[in-house]
């Protein structure tokens, strides 16, 4: 494969040459390869259909008179398929008819033999243009609903002004980037910013939730499926990772994918490769992964649940997130913008006795917990001014709790961390079993640990 740097401001497509004349193969791939593109050759249709199964291309140029396969013949066979790439014809002077029922069958544009390279590269980087507009309309339609952000990263914290440092160094390298942090804290946004800020900011960002399909369904989500793979295959997919090539994928809840999956992963993050459920010829991408989980991996390394080839894989770059109760000035800052961004309900405003309630509120499920909160208190607000009462109640009675059951329920969290603490040194901080004995789930384990604040050497 033959890859050149092109001129400043051009960007190279993948091209594949078809073309049975080898000198005239040979001069398109070593031109277009000057000129920025990749460029790769093979000698005849069949071999064009065989490659395009393996690898996507942006533009096929393809000769219409060649052996074992003919180029009518192979738009016939790529007609319809998804990631079939944009098709240029070469044609003889002659063959004016077959051009016509060239482009009739989906050829973006003719040429006609002999072939000038200035203009075949203009209408390669056309061509590449479409297929690439075309793969980002597919994947905008395959984002989870509700993944669009809900606005900027907006902060006063010095802890997110830090994490905002990192994102700005790690966004132009192509380093794989792992977002810790628990739910609602913004993992998505970061990502995204790391993304918008990176090389690859004009092709797709691709959101997969990794926790929110079955194990079958979400290896044919990531990788894609070939007709027939399984029952209800009815027609080739693509899979969000080939939507992502070029861009950035991003892998929300990591920590839940299952462990065969998980290899299949590894293989990607290593050779850049993959296979389609049901397919049998690896195929090739260039994305870059950026991961999030509000999981303890290491814990889920010891317990056997997650990769530790695939964890360290992952977190070649690490990015906490702090969670919203330890980031105080942020909450009147993001309770305006959200007040703001949902000013189609009715323009309102937030009262002082309802900021100073967001305030006390100790936000357990984080900023996505406040949009939802502000977004009630738009819609249900009676007047201009959000009062208490527009809030959620758990929110509305954060502050008005009365003093003697405010000091039970302390006494009792700290029994309960307590409890935690003690267990945690009887199996020597082996997370598993702490949650066994006490009869909780791990993940609820971890975050009591994270909401008590308990620090590993109470309990090492």
């Amino acid at each position: 494969m033959s890859a050149t740097t092109g001129g400043p401001g051009q960007k190279g497509a993948r091209v594949l040459v078809a073309d049975d004349e080898r000198p005239l193969r040979e001069l398109i791939v070593k031109e277009l390869a000057r000129k920025g593109h990749e460029t790769e050759g093979v000698e005849d249709g069949q071999a064009a259909v065989d490659r395009l199964a393996q690898t996507t291309f942006d533009v096929l140029v393809l000769d219409m008179r060649m052996p074992f396969k003919s180029g009518l013949d192979v738009l016939r066979e790529l007609a319809g398929a998804p990631d079939a790439p944009q098709i240029i014809v070469m044609t003889g002077v002659q063959d004016v008819s077959t051009a016509v029922e060239a482009m009739k069958l989906g050829a973006y544009d003719y040429l006609s033999k002999p072939t000038r390279m200035e203009e075949l590269d203009l209408l390669v980087r056309k061509a590449a243009e479409k297929a690439r507009l075309l793969r980002d309309n597919v994947a905008l339609r395959a984002r989870v609903p509700g993944a669009e952000p809900f606005g900027g990263i907006l902060t006063t914290s010095p802890r997110m002004q830090d994490v905002l440092r990192i994102v700005e160094r790690v966004a132009p390298t192509d380093s794989t980037v792992l977002v810790l942090g628990e739910s609602g804290t913004g993992k998505e946004l970061v990502a995204r910013a790391i993304h918008e800020r990176s090389a690859r900011a004009e092709r797709p960002f691709v959101p997969l939730h990794c926790g929110a399909l079955p194990r079958e369904v979400f290896e044919s989500e990531l990788f894609g499926h070939e007709k027939g793979a399984f029952t209800g295959a009815i027609n080739l997919k693509p899979g969000l990772i080939e939507l992502a090539d070029g861009g950035t994928l991003f892998l929300d809840e990591i920590g839940e994918i299952e462990p065969d999956v998980q290899v299949k992963l590894l293989r990607v993050l290593e050779t850049g490769t993959f296979f389609r459920v049901g397919g049998t010829r690896p195929r090739r991408v260039d994305v870059r992964i950026v991961a999030a989980t509000n999981r303890d991996l290491a814990e889920a390394m010891r317990s056997g649940e997650f990769r530790q080839d695939l964890f360290y894989r992952v977190n070649t770059i690490t990015v906490s997130l702090p969670p919203l109760r330890d980031r105080p000035a942020d909450i009147p800052v993001l309770a305006r913008h959200f007040v703001e961004t949902h000013a189609t309900y009715g323009v309102k405003r937030l009262g002082d006795r309802a900021l100073a309630l967001l305030e006390t509120y100790t936000w357990p499920g984080n900023v996505r917990e406040l949009l939802h909160a502000i977004e009630r208190a738009v819609i249900l607000a009676k007047g201009d001014e959000i009062e208490p009462g527009d809030l959620p109640p758990e929110v509305a009675g954060a502050a008005a709790v009365p003093a003697p059951a405010a000091a039970t329920a302390a006494s009792l969290g700290a029994v309960e961390r307590l409890h935690i603490v003690n267990t945690l040194r009887q199996v020597a901080g082996h997370r598993g079993k702490a949650a066994a004995l006490l009869e909780i789930d791990p993940k609820t384990l971890y975050r009591k640990i994270l909401a008590y604040r308990i620090d590993p050497g109470e309990f090492m």
